[in-house]
């Protein structure tokens, strides 16, 4: 899952980062415990390669400067994605301003792959986003070569808007997938969860 960082408007939404709980995860805000699982998961080429912000090789400097992020934040959310029965780190989600809306973020670390925790944990975000917040637009984009995200974001209900280019940081300038999910759709498909 691709996290792009654009031009921010005025618009800057504060989210308190409440503990979110799913089935099997928590998603809690990042801290100094979790550096040593970091670092495990976040040091994979695979993982760095489908994301815009994140450097590889990632060490414990590039852990403390995402935590040190995270506690400075005036606007958006960090998380650390854990599972609830073990408490372990197996990857990080966010939302971050993008225009007058903001924009989902998430990565599950190699070892957790094809699970269902990235649709789990995205759930949980866009959830928030609305809740926590008066957007009307959530987005979310994805590297081309991405399939798994893909699905992950179409099973939250976003829209495709089409193809772009974006810096990623340990691919360099790779083409994204970008998608739209809004208010009212997500109303209507939390409508629609609740009859079933």
């Amino acid at each position: 899952m691709v996290a792009e960082q654009e031009d921010f408007e005025d618009f800057s939404p504060s989210i308190d980062c409440p503990v979110l709980i799913t089935e099997r995860l928590v998603l809690r805000p990042p801290h100094e415990q979790d550096i040593s699982e970091l670092v495990t998961l976040a040091n994979n080429r695979k993982v760095a390669d489908m994301l815009a912000r994140m450097p590889h090789p990632y060490g414990e400097r590039e852990a403390r400067s995402w935590l040190l992020s995270h506690a400075n934040r005036n606007a958006g959310a960090s998380y650390a994605i854990t599972l609830a029965e073990t408490g372990a780190l197996i990857g990080g989600a966010g939302i971050n301003p993008r225009g007058s809306g903001l924009e989902m973020g998430y990565w599950i670390g190699e070892p957790h792959w094809g699970k269902g925790f990235a649709t789990e944990a995205a759930h949980a975000i866009v959830d928030i986003a609305f809740k926590a917040t008066d957007i009307d637009e959530l987005y979310a984009s994805t590297r081309v070569i991405n399939p798994g995200s893909r699905r992950v974001i179409q099973k939250c209900g976003f829209r495709y808007l089409g193809q772009g280019m974006i810096d990623s940081i340990a691919a360099g300038r790779v083409a994204v997938d970008r998608y739209l999910l809004d208010r009212k759709t997500w109303v209507s498909l939390r409508t629609w969860a609740a009859v079933k």
